[in-house]
């Protein structure tokens, strides 16, 4: 999932607020499609139909995804999953803060980013959600202590369980390196910027002496930013949880880090998951070298570079080790089947099932045995030229230290790279300005 958008970069909030209002009222398809309430009651045929809203890619879907529903519903017949799936993590944000405030037209599970999952779990949000620890069954020791930490209640509920994590590295397009006369090599190609994000930029500056002809390096500025902020210690939020960007060291290296490539034309001035589909349609195209890859990323990569694309797309290790996104599964009290949507996110959530995603998606489950199992350890994609993807990422797994959050961090997230860097890599606006006018937004929309 990531991420999430999504986990992952949206849609500029002064450019989308009128825009995502008017989706509302239209029956916000965006998460349930239209109707009045979560699922539908048992139809004529007996069967219950679960709804589930998700955004990016989760890997469950029986198109391209694990074959999870049908699985699940091959054991249970009375039951029957119809998925919702959104492009756009904060406009699946949006509608889902409005609906849960209306108590109505909500999924019977709906996905929450780690970026939101404080403000889920923040007081205004907290009691709309079925307690998972006590409903459905799922066994909260398998996961990582730090997620079912982020998705738990100040009175100790847990409004949500793990999907997968976002330990971070770089995936890079070797036809088009070695067209611009770089190594290849996964190892070499890590080599080249390991330790610092400075050398990353370097490597971009080489790229383009000799970059195939319509290319660039990287695919976004803003893609940028957020993998370097996932690298660091302190993010969006003091020790206290307490949004605090202004004085954030890690905000300023990512900030400057992303300004740095977009002056320098190294990126490909797209807006990643873009609603015209043009950051998708260059995956397919093959118009960028690189592109900051969480493990959600390569199941994204897979889908939107195509057949044609196998195998020229490989896996290195990141500058800086990080975390970006994950997600979680959450329950409405609101549904009319909480009791059955609690016992199917209990499954789709457990080891076994995050051991198929992973299988099939590459999404790095969030528990640990799958972690530490065979499965994971000794798994490879043969879409990346059978890259050792399970070391790869559950060794940056290893690693992470999970930032303090604030219930702001998401929208924050948004405005900088959406009404900040995006502005500066498309527009040309000076960063000076582009901070201020970031600056106003979160002071004009948050309440701090």
């Amino acid at each position: 999932m990531r991420t999430s958008s999504t986990r992952r970069t949206r849609e500029g909030r002064r450019r989308t607020t009128m825009a995502a209002v008017a989706g509302l009222t239209a029956c916000a398809a965006l998460i349930t499609g239209c109707g009045d309430g979560g699922s539908d009651e048992a139809g004529g045929d007996g069967k219950i139909t679960l709804r589930i809203g998700t955004f990016g890619s989760f890997g469950y879907d029986d198109k391209t995804g694990a074959k999870l529903y049908a699985e699940y519903e091959k054991a249970h017949p009375n039951i029957k999953i119809v998925e919702s799936n959104v492009a756009d993590g904060q406009k699946y944000w949006d509608t889902l803060k409005l609906r849960l405030s209306r108590n109505s037209g909500l999924a019977d599970i709906q996905a929450l980013e780690v970026g939101y999952i404080a403000e889920a779990t923040g007081p205004a949000m907290a009691g709309k959600w079925v307690d998972l620890s006590k409903s459905g069954g799922a066994d909260l020791d398998a996961f990582l202590d730090w997620k079912v930490n982020q998705a738990t209640t100040s009175d100790g509920k847990v409004i949500g369980l793990g999907t997968d994590i976002g330990p971070m590295a770089i995936c890079y397009n070797k036809d088009l390196f070695a067209k611009a006369k770089l190594p290849t090599d996964r190892a070499a190609v890590g080599a080249l910027w390991q330790g610092d994000w400075a050398k990353f930029l370097e490597t971009g500056k080489n790229y383009q002496k000799n970059a195939p002809a319509g290319t660039s390096f990287h695919d976004s500025a803003s893609g940028l930013f957020n993998a370097v902020i996932s690298s660091e210690p302190v993010q969006y939020a003091n020790t206290k949880g307490e949004l605090d960007y202004e004085n954030s060291p890690g905000v300023k290296k990512a900030w400057q880090t992303a300004v740095a490539a977009a002056q320098s034309g190294i990126t490909a001035k797209l807006r990643q998951f873009d609603e015209k589909g043009t950051w998708n349609a260059a995956f397919k195209n093959s118009k960028f070298a690189t592109v900051a890859c969480p493990s959600w990323m390569t199941g994204i990569i897979k889908d939107q570079a195509g057949a044609a694309n196998q195998g020229k797309w490989d896996i290195a290790a990141p500058p800086v080790a990080g975390n970006w996104g994950g997600a979680f599964l959450g329950v409405p009290k609101s549904g009319k089947h909480a009791k059955e949507a609690a016992e199917l996110a209990a499954w789709l959530t457990a080891p076994a099932q995050h051991a198929k995603v992973f299988g099939v998606n590459g999404n790095i489950p969030s528990t640990k045995h799958t972690l530490t199992s065979a499965v994971v350890q000794d798994a490879k994609l043969p879409y990346f030229g059978e890259a050792p993807v399970g070391k790869i990422y559950s060794e940056a797994a290893a690693g992470i230290t999970p930032a303090p959050i604030s219930r702001w961090d998401g929208q924050v997230k948004t405005f900088v790279t959406d009404n900040g860097i995006l502005d500066i890599e498309q527009r040309g606006t000076d960063p000076a300005k582009a901070w201020d006018n970031v600056k106003k937004l979160i002071e004009d929309k948050i309440e701090q």
